[in-house]
């Protein structure tokens, strides 16, 4: 049944002209599938740095506040926290990475200064100023490690969903479409020999 496909000439140079297109596309995905490894590598290398950077904040918190606590007594720090007049708010906007949308977070009043936390200078204590700062730092290095680990888990999508597409297009699509042009191409061959032939039959009745 194959042989009875009667392509035209028209036809094989859009396939060809196809072929060119998808070609370019795979090469400017696979232009983005190296990109966004490269983005990836290096923010998983900040990404480890910032962890490590927060569990050592997050240690030096617990050891101030310890400190506070057995000092000044834990009714004193729980009132200096009550007397902070700033609340830490958060703005989640996107920002563009190699055309990948991810997430940019701001944050404001996230480590409150002395003066916002409304005790004073009477009602305060080295103890619990440092205890105050190291928490307030604490809550910058958590808003900084969240924006960055879900940066990482889009980008890592959309790596995942980049190598499906190129390797579909390098094992299947491309192939298939090359196999069809080198089909067509065949019978276009085929059909002209067989043209020639009938020609110099009818030339020789």
């Amino acid at each position: 049944m194959a042989l009875d496909i009667k392509p035209t000439r028209s036809e094989l140079i859009n396939l060809k002209r196809r072929i060119k297109q998808t070609q370019n596309g795979y090469k400017l995905l696979k232009m983005k599938r190296d990109g966004l490894f490269f983005e990836f590598r290096t923010l998983l290398a900040e990404m480890i740095k910032a962890k490590q950077e927060l569990t050592e904040v997050y240690r030096s918190a617990k050891q101030r506040i310890g400190l506070a606590i057995a000092i000044e007594g834990g009714l004193k720090v729980q009132a200096v926290a009550l007397a902070v007049s700033s609340k830490p708010e958060v703005d989640v906007k996107v920002r563009n990475i190699m055309g990948v949308n991810v997430p940019s977070v701001f944050g404001s009043d996230l480590n409150p200064s002395f003066e916002q936390r409304g005790i004073g200078f009477i009602g305060s204590s080295p103890y619990v100023d440092e205890a105050a700062e190291a928490y307030g730092n604490l809550v910058e290095k958590i808003t900084r490690a969240a924006e960055m680990e879900a940066t990482l888990k889009r980008m890592l999508e959309e790596i995942e969903a980049t190598k499906r597409r190129v390797n579909a297009l390098e094992y299947k699509v491309i192939p298939e479409m090359e196999e069809a042009r080198d089909f067509i191409q065949l019978r276009l061959e085929e059909m002209e020999r067989e043209e020639t032939f009938r020609l110099k039959r009818f030339k020789n009745k």
